[in-house]
This record gives C-alpha cells, structure tokens and sequence, in this order.
C-alpha cells in the first residue's frame, strides 16, 4: 500500500491544473480545521471550501468498486471505515461553516472544475462587503 499516493494523483493534478489556469489559487492536502486530523485534497481558505477527490477502490465508488478476490474480510472492512470516516467528516466541515465538495477520480475534471468554481466564486453582481 505503500506505493499508493494520498496526494498528487492523476486525477487531483488534472483538477489542479484546470484550476490554476482558472485563476484561482488554492491550499493542498491542507486541514481544513486544525483540530480535526484530516486533510482535504484541495482547500479553498477565503471561501472555506474544500474539495475532496474519492478513489474509486479505496472510498467504494457505487458504480467502480469491486471487492479483491482475497483477503475480503479485511478490505471490506477498510472500505467501509474510509466511507464511515469521509461522512463523519463532511459532518464536521459542514458543521464548522465549510462546504464539502466531494468527487470520485473517475468524473471529468473539467465538469469538477465547474462546480467548484461555482462555489468559490460570489455571484456576479455582488460585491463582498456590501449591503
């Protein structure tokens, strides 16, 4: 397992790249609250958003995830606390004032960039402070 990356996946780099090149700039594999042991992919400190892109396999994507042919027993298990785990989480975020933003690898980065544009931008026509 220890070959496998926590950060800088393809699918996390695509989504980073796209936005960058949108302008906008971003924390990395950053806790989101400081007392909470957990780090979101992308964090957005301004807007307090944070964006947390699933592995298929390791999060137990409804639509990827296949169980292995051995040692069933403890990876259902694993999968099954990483799920518990990344509820309890948005929980605390969205608790904490923060939106959670969550993606699995496989959808398209383009489409995950719209939507977190979206959230971390204001409207157009308003302006912060006023009113």
């Amino acid at each position: 397992m220890q070959g496998n990356r926590s950060r800088d996946t393809k699918p996390e780099l695509a989504v980073r790249h796209l936005l960058h090149a949108k302008g906008l700039r971003y924390r990395v594999n950053f806790r989101p609250l400081p007392s909470l042991r957990r780090t979101a992919d992308v964090v957005f400190t301004r807007a307090r958003v944070a964006v947390f892109i699933d592995g298929c396999f390791w999060h137990g994507c409804p639509a990827h995830y296949r169980p292995p042919g051995s040692n069933v027993t403890y990876w259902s298990a694993k999968v099954s606390r990483n799920r518990k785990r990344d509820c309890e989480t948005t929980e605390l975020l969205a608790t904490a004032g923060w939106t959670v933003l969550r993606f699995w690898t496989h959808e398209d980065p383009a489409s995950v960039v719209y939507e977190i544009v979206e959230a971390v931008r204001p409207p157009r026509g308003c302006v912060k402070g006023s009113g």
